[in-house]
């Protein structure tokens, strides 16, 4: 058996050195920093509720792309793959610290989980209320858009269900088989995740435009989002630096894009609204102007009576008819 060089045994006290002082760094967690990731934590589950509800709400997936559910799924996976790869360390290192700082220093993994697992909930309820069955009442060639759509969102699932675990089995040989390559192939998911959440925004763009409607897509979520991804970048390049740009870059982009987005919805959920006072305004005065129609032609009835009466013509009598004749 070989023994160990004096230069792999000085790289190897030199890696440790520098695991030990990377974990030193985790004793003593900055309040500031770590209510902030708190927080986030907590916004970015709230943030979904919206959005989560308005789909169980309505029954229905309409108004939502279904490629924003692709891409936005594949795109959190990736994401998710890379955060775990550049907080390794930081995961390591609770074998050597107090619970408290392992969770501080595990907050950047969490919100990127909580972030993937709420988009993979709505990919969920995508699936599930869009129609199985076409229906009968509607057109046919409606019928068979409805039918391709369920067959669709079962083909969106399965493409995302074997991305993350061609992700998960290419992320472990990595680790193990290729440890050197790590840091490029978690480079590379971040940049994956980057272009495909930058992609993911068009179609939705586009299905909302030519809906003219926001549908099942919930405001809500994007107004909470849209400043989110800003303040949620701005926390992992606090942890990461300028290193971890391919972590926080991605949210620069989908804040900047989901910003379009919302706006486009807030004009056409305010053009829809103008559009229902205005029917409604209509309505009421449609009823005013029958009712005072139904009005004049009850008093023009009361007058003709009172100036010809029935029978009056043809000596007949009526209430004005004395009773003593002279």
């Amino acid at each position: 058996m070989k023994e160990p060089s004096s230069a792999d045994m000085t790289l190897s006290q030199s890696n440790a050195h520098l695991a030990a002082k990377h974990c030193e760094g985790l004793v003593s967690p900055g309040y500031t920093n770590l209510a902030l990731s708190i927080l986030l934590l907590v916004g970015i589950l709230i943030s979904y509720l919206p959005q989560h509800y308005r789909i169980i709400s309505r029954r229905s997936s309409e108004g939502i792309s279904p490629y924003f559910v692709l891409l936005g799924t594949t795109s959190g996976t990736s994401s998710f793959a890379n955060i775990l790869i550049l907080s390794r360390g930081d995961l390591h290192c609770c074998r050597h610290i107090s619970s408290f700082e392992c969770f501080a220093g595990s907050l950047g993994v969490a919100q990127v989980g909580m972030q993937w697992s709420c988009f993979a909930f709505i990919l969920l309820l995508f699936v599930i209320f869009t129609p199985r069955e076409p229906n009968p009442d509607i057109r046919k060639t409606d019928r068979s858009d409805s039918s391709q759509g369920f067959r669709t969102a079962l083909a969106i699932a399965a493409i995302c269900v074997l991305h993350a675990i061609a992700t998960s089995a290419l992320s472990a040989h990595f680790l193990n088989a290729r440890p050197s390559s790590l840091i490029l192939w978690a480079n590379f998911l971040g940049i994956n995740s980057t272009i495909l959440a930058s992609i993911q925004y068009f179609p939705q763009l586009w299905t909302t435009f030519r809906l003219k409607h926001v549908g099942s897509l919930s405001i809500p979520m994007m107004l909470i989002q849209t400043p989110g991804s800003f303040v949620w970048a701005g926390s992992l390049f606090a942890r990461l630096g300028k290193e971890g740009w391919s972590a926080w870059g991605v949210f620069v982009v989908t804040g900047s894009l989901q910003g379009s987005l919302l706006a486009m919805a807030i004009h056409y959920e305010l053009k829809e609204r103008r559009g229902r006072k205005g029917r409604q305004g209509d309505h009421v005065n449609g009823d005013s102007v029958r009712f005072g129609e139904a009005e004049d032609e009850g008093c023009l009835e009361r007058e003709n009576v009172e100036t010809h009466p029935k029978g009056a013509g043809s000596g007949g009598v009526t209430e004005r008819t004395p009773l003593l004749g002279t």
